[in-house]
């Protein structure tokens, strides 16, 4: 296993523990995984579809076609849908779990009305994002590119063969800006907890709700 897997597994297992601490599921906890991946590149990969003791229970969002991801995961609802509002009713779900997506939704007006919509559907919120200030990006592994301005740093990523990773797939938040968009989404009952790693800020979790 590579150092980065190894990392990013010790600390999404962080992340799981303190899930179920604050959460506190039970069976019949009824839980919304929003941004499922339609296939598990990593051991890490649909983190919550592989831990959660009450898979019927579960429903997983996303964007991804689902066909490999049901075959996997079939004791889970999946719904897909284009990314703007969630196909579900008010209050629908106890907890939402997102795990690494906002970075991905779009820019600031779509990351606002994915927190609104998360706190639409659902009562509590786990929501968890990469600290754009750590010196390494963690999706594309590179040192320092991601600290340059949007149009910069996506001409380097295209250099070093990461193409993938530019225009709207990656728009990285610092404290402050989480801080802005739960503001504009109408979020004030919140709480950001910290994931460190050699003493800096790897990432963020985001927890509201009652």
């Amino acid at each position: 296993m590579s150092i980065a897997l190894s990392i990013s597994g010790r600390n999404r297992a962080r992340k799981w523990d303190l899930f179920l601490e604050e959460m506190k599921p039970g069976p019949e906890t009824r839980v919304l995984d929003v941004g499922f991946s339609g296939t598990d590149w990593s051991p890490v990969e649909n983190y919550i579809e592989k831990h959660y003791p009450y898979p019927g229970q579960l429903t997983a969002l996303g964007v991804d076609k689902a066909d490999e991801f049901r075959r996997l995961y079939p004791q889970l609802k999946v719904v897909e849908y284009d990314g703007g509002v969630f196909p579900f009713s008010d209050g629908q779900f106890d907890v939402c779990w997102s795990n690494a997506v906002i970075e991905h939704v779009g820019d600031e007006s779509r990351q606002v009305l994915f927190l609104k919509e998360i706190r639409r559907v659902a009562r509590r919120a786990f929501v968890t994002t990469p600290n754009r200030l750590f010196p390494v990006e963690v999706h594309t592994r590179m040192p320092l590119v991601h600290y340059l301005p949007k149009r910069a740093a996506d001409a380097c990523l295209v250099m070093a063969g990461r193409r993938w990773a530019t225009g709207d797939y990656m728009r990285l938040l610092t404290i402050g800006r989480i801080r802005r968009l739960l503001a504009a989404a109408g979020i004030d009952d919140y709480r950001i907890e910290r994931n460190r790693l050699c003493g800096l800020t790897l990432d963020f979790v985001i927890m509201f709700g009652s």
